[in-house]
């Protein structure tokens, strides 16, 4: 019951951290290049948004997401286990296929996402713990 309880309490930690680096990425993709003032939030005008990213703020949200990926994923591996911290990874690479299939971004974009984010999501998850044992500390 106790490590149960613990792994929830890991993934719940690592979807919050997810979530709030997510906001920050997304923050700072507001105040670069905010959304028009006649903006209604219809599909057609998100896509019409995303279309005309300027393409530096995409080179600095790739490392970003990943960042987060990576951090949030840590997270949950310090707190819980390593199942906790592959339902935070697996959770986040559903996001990011959804999100990608959602909206035109380019494909630079979507391939170095779907590169980067796995990548993160699994040193976050496998890095170990333990410091391995020297031959002067036995």
């Amino acid at each position: 019951m106790k490590a149960g309880l613990r792994s929830l309490a890991a993934v719940l930690a690592g979807v919050l951290v997810l979530f709030l680096l997510v906001v920050a990425v997304e923050l700072f993709s507001a105040v670069v290049h905010p959304f028009p003032p006649d903006f209604g939030g219809t599909e057609e005008e998100m896509c019409r948004h995303v279309e005309r990213y300027p393409t530096w703020i995409l080179a600095v949200v790739v490392p970003a997401w990943a960042a987060a990926a990576f951090l949030s994923t840590r997270v949950s591996r310090i707190i819980g286990n390593i199942y906790a911290s592959a339902i935070v990874g697996l959770l986040l690479l559903a996001a990011l296929v959804f999100n990608i299939a959602m909206l035109p971004y380019p494909s630079w974009f979507e391939i170095a996402n779907l590169l980067a984010i796995p990548i993160a999501v699994i040193t976050g998850s496998r890095i170990s713990l333990r410091r391995k044992p020297t031959a002067a500390g036995l």
